[in-house]
């Protein structure tokens, strides 16, 4: 499904300002597979997400979705099968435009690519009806309302359901709960285990707890200095504890993980 074959990337090479930010990075991921990546600041998470959302082209190597090389395709055609949030609740909406303006802008790029926005059918409206009822956070009924009037967790679910209602090969979650409230926060991770289960979706998903880490998906990533250090599933990963965790960084990456952020959450 998704496939990188030894991808590199520095900034700002030759300069005072260098940063190698992904090194000789190789990475299989079958149909299907939902990945928990979890590392220090600056181990390269997200970099990795925008390497594969087209953000930018890769030093080297190359980057294969669904048999298809994408290596050097342009970040919005990769945005048509590639669905990605970030950690900000304000990035993956337009806040002057209505809840239905939203969902319509999301469904035309995935679905139908170049149809004028104007024509939305009454079909596709009473469809972004059902979908937003998913939710079960009244934004049905809300439709015509600004989303910049929404909460962070609701606009945070209305982002999730633009990217998965016409579901996409790849879905990248890049700490999407980490801005909310606990009680937000577990709401959305839950439509999350649901929104995937449903469509099979193969996932990567950024997380800072140790425990979420485990406990969501089928596959655990660790990530430091660019380098993906750790990969566990199946019967391994069941059995596996934080300790357990913590140690395998260790080993991989040559060093104790002095994440403060993620030593907390472990802790909780």
């Amino acid at each position: 499904m998704l496939k990188l074959d030894h991808i590199k990337k520095t900034f700002n090479p030759g300069t005072v300002n260098e940063k190698a930010a992904i090194r000789d990075l190789s990475l299989h991921l079958e149909p299907g597979d939902f990945a928990t990546v979890i590392g220090s600041n600056g181990a390269g998470k997200s970099t990795m997400f925008a390497a594969i959302a087209g953000s930018f082209i890769t030093d080297s190597g190359s980057i294969t979705l669904n048999g298809k090389d994408i290596t050097f395709a342009p970040e919005y055609q990769r945005s048509r099968v590639i669905g990605r949030l970030f950690q900000d609740p304000l990035k993956g909406t337009a806040p002057h435009m209505t809840i239905e303006e939203n969902l319509s802008l999301a469904y035309l790029r995935a679905s139908r690519g170049s149809i004028p926005f104007s024509r939305i059918s009454k079909k596709d409206k009473e469809f972004f009806r059902e979908q937003l009822s998913m939710l079960d956070m009244g934004l049905e009924d809300r439709m015509k309302q600004p989303v910049g009037l929404l909460s962070g967790g609701q606009r945070q679910a209305l982002t999730l359901l633009m990217a998965t209602m016409v579901p996409p090969l790849l879905l990248l979650l890049d700490e999407h709960t980490a801005a909310l409230d606990p009680a937000t926060a577990e709401k959305v991770l839950e439509l999350t285990k649901k929104i995937v289960a449903k469509n099979h979706t193969t996932c990567l998903m950024v997380t800072h707890n140790m425990q979420q880490a485990l406990t969501m998906g089928n596959r655990t990533l660790m990530m430091d200095d660019g380098r993906i250090v750790f990969d566990v599933k199946g019967e391994e990963r069941s059995r596996m504890t934080v300790p357990d965790l913590l140690e395998k960084f260790r080993i991989g990456a040559g060093k104790e993980l002095d994440n403060d952020r993620i030593l907390l959450a472990a802790e909780d």
